[in-house]
């Protein structure tokens, strides 16, 4: 079984993952795989590169996320354009990661993705949670968190679903938004409810 895991930016979907994992929950991170594809030597980062120039390659010839970013954010056309080259790698990458872990024989494996239902990576999964926090959380948690400024946060909370939306697409939903002990209780049900249902 697989179970896809996400949320809006700062809603914990990492915390939550490595919850799981401590009952033993392999997981496929989404952002980890993104940024396999655009290792240096792969097409996607070449393809990147050609499109935008230098500005967005490191001396060291990796990808300078940030200055992406501050390009996509601002241009809808040019994160369709990312989108499409990426997308299609990404779930590829993931698929081989899913078996991979898959055949380990592990109850059921999580795929952590912040744009799950966005990408349409929620077509590989059996079920799906959402955790969540309240907007002003997510705001306040992603500046401490990442150094950014207010106005790149809200131009990535705009890219992402509205919390209603992703929240009711959810089979199940874990409520980020109190102590780490109230985290790992809903972790702890989720997880016997996964261990005692049939794989897909």
């Amino acid at each position: 079984m697989i179970i896809g895991l996400t949320g809006g930016i700062g809603s914990g979907k990492s915390t939550v993952a490595r919850a799981f994992a401590t009952f033993g929950a392999p997981w496929v991170d989404a952002d980890d795989v993104a940024r396999e594809i655009v290792a240096p030597g792969e097409p996607a980062l070449l393809a990147i590169n050609q499109r935008f120039g230098e500005s967005v390659i490191n001396p060291d010839g990796t990808l300078n996320r940030a200055a992406l970013r501050t390009i996509v954010f601002n241009d809808p056309t040019q994160r369709l354009w990312l989108e499409s080259i990426t997308h299609p790698q990404i779930r590829q990458r993931i698929l081989q990661h899913l078996e991979k872990l898959s055949a380990r024989g592990a109850p059921y494996v999580l795929l952590v993705s912040p744009l799950l239902f966005e990408s349409g990576q929620h077509a590989l999964v059996n079920q799906t949670i959402v955790v969540d926090i309240p907007q002003e959380l997510q705001l306040a948690r992603t500046l401490q968190r990442d150094g950014v400024s207010e106005s790149q946060v809200h131009a990535i909370l705009a890219a992402q679903l509205p919390r209603e939306q992703r929240l009711a697409k959810a089979d199940h939903v874990i409520d980020n938004s109190g102590d780490h002990a109230s985290m790992m209780q809903q972790v702890s049900r989720f997880d016997e409810l996964y261990r005692r249902q049939p794989s897909a």
